[in-house]
């Protein structure tokens, strides 16, 4: 049995995904061997901009402070376009926005039920000045979500959860959006305090689900995230031998003592 007491976003959505990919990486530890990290580098890269350049009003300081962390996000020079685009699309979003930056990268956990928590990074959080509040995750990727798909997004609804539990502010003066810096687009969204129960209670249950569950029964689910996963080559039984998934997660464990 797993006795979890902490969900987040990623923890949820890997329960979905594979059961065995969850028992990888949160029981187990195991690290796996990365798929493609430039993207993920790449957009650490541009919310660490946002981040500690929120305040800026000039270009060029932006454009110093990218050049200060592309060594240490490994940016290459492929990325300088969509980089100066994001910079100068942000500039401009930034001078239209009203009210109070309260919070970015906010990293904290509240209470879901008793021993449990659900741990969340907001990446942005703007208090309106009729008292509203603007929930903003920066997303780097080219394909937008639609309002529709926003609805259903669970990673915004716990947002909303937090900010309702952290600021004491009713659902329904809070906004949740998404915000896509290559195409300056702001995509928003409210939920009813029903959405957002319904997120809480699913949440709950998961955390009971693995909390019940053998060892045995961390199974591997092949889907279309397959392709992305870690433990795809070597670690995964679907796709590799028995000798061959033994021997990466010895291998792995002998690598860690």
């Amino acid at each position: 049995m797993t006795f979890l007491s902490t969900i987040s976003n990623s923890k949820s959505d890997i329960i979905d995904q594979c059961l065995l990919k969850f028992h990888y990486r949160y029981n187990e530890r195991l690290k796996g061997k990365s798929a493609n990290e430039e993207p993920l580098n790449y957009g650490s890269y541009i919310h660490k901009i946002f981040e500690d350049g929120v305040n800026y009003t000039k270009v060029e300081d932006l454009h110093r402070l990218s050049n200060m962390l592309m060594e240490e996000y490994h940016v290459t020079p492929k990325r300088k376009k969509d980089t100066d685009k994001c910079i100068n699309n942000f500039l401009r979003f930034n001078s239209n926005l009203k009210g109070e930056t309260v919070s970015c990268e906010l990293h904290s956990k509240i209470e879901l039920a008793e021993g449990m928590q659900y741990e969340f990074v907001i990446d942005r959080i703007i208090k309106g000045p009729e008292g509203g509040y603007l929930i903003i995750d920066y997303k780097t990727s080219k394909r937008e979500k639609t309002k529709v798909e926003l609805f259903n997004d669970n990673q915004l609804r716990g947002y909303a959860y937090a900010v309702n539990k952290l600021y004491d502010v009713p659902f329904g003066k809070i906004t949740c959006a998404h915000y896509y810096p290559l195409t300056n687009n702001l995509v928003t969204v409210r939920y009813s305090a029903s959405q957002i129960f319904e997120w809480k209670k699913r949440q709950i249950n998961k955390v009971w689900r693995i909390r019940k569950m053998k060892k045995t029964e961390f199974v591997p689910m092949e889907n279309e995230f397959c392709n992305w996963c870690e433990y795809k080559n070597g670690y995964c039984p679907k796709f590799n031998d028995p000798h061959t998934v033994k021997h990466c997660i010895n291998e792995e464990k002998e690598a860690k003592k």
